[in-house]
């Protein structure tokens, strides 16, 4: 089980999140949704621990996978090195099937810099999904594509979720992915933000930050 309680985060004294609070069960996905700049990403670098400064208690498994705004690849590393530097247990083999998966595996000693944006992407959620993790989070994966790309990029997630099954967290701000992707939709609001409806129980504000179980 996965389980978020974030009772409070600010920037200096600047308060941006509030009482949120949420569960999410194995192999279930859920979006969240809010105007830019509300701290969906904030909340998403709580989670995955990027940031642990924070009031309340984050739990999640220990196998973890992460899809940014940006690919976030390695540019002086090959495509198929950008997998297996991150994965050291991921032999050469395993690592081109997982490429082939999102139609890359001929690109497999190209750099990330020969890559189309969309092919970037593609490596980005082949590296995510190498790993096979318990819980997979997106953070506006599909963001800055165009139309066509994003639509394939949208249904490869979408295929490699029902095949592996991980418990998965989307951030977006189209409703359409969300609805697509997810069975269930939270939304932040306010300032600072917090969940629009029916937020669950978040711990003494008086307890210090903690978060576990991240790789």
């Amino acid at each position: 089980m996965i389980r978020v309680e974030v009772a409070r985060k600010t920037f200096g004294s600047t308060e941006v999140l509030r009482d949120i609070g949420f569960s999410l069960g194995r192999s279930e996905c859920i979006a969240i949704l809010g105007a830019s700049g509300i701290g969906k990403s904030t909340l998403l670098r709580l989670i995955t621990g990027i940031d642990r400064d924070f009031e309340g208690k984050i739990t999640t498994p220990p196998r973890m996978g992460m899809v940014f705004q940006e690919p976030t690849l390695l540019p002086w590393r090959s495509v198929l090195q950008n997998l297996t530097l991150l994965h050291p247990g991921l032999c050469d083999a395993a690592a081109l099937a997982a490429l082939d998966r999102v139609g890359l595996a001929d690109k497999a000693r190209a750099f990330p810099r020969q890559l189309s944006l969309g092919q970037q992407r593609r490596l980005a959620l082949a590296r995510a999904f190498a790993g096979k993790p318990e819980l997979l989070v997106l953070d506006e994966p599909f963001v800055s594509l165009d139309a066509d790309t994003a639509e394939d990029m949208l249904a490869l997630t979408e295929a490699l979720i029902a095949e592996t099954r991980p418990a998965t967290i989307l951030v977006t701000h189209s409703e359409a992915e969300a609805k697509r992707l997810a069975g269930r939709i939270l939304r932040l609001v306010g300032r600072p933000a917090t969940l629009a409806c029916a937020p669950q129980p978040v711990p003494d504000r008086s307890k210090p930050g903690r978060h576990k179980g991240v790789a």
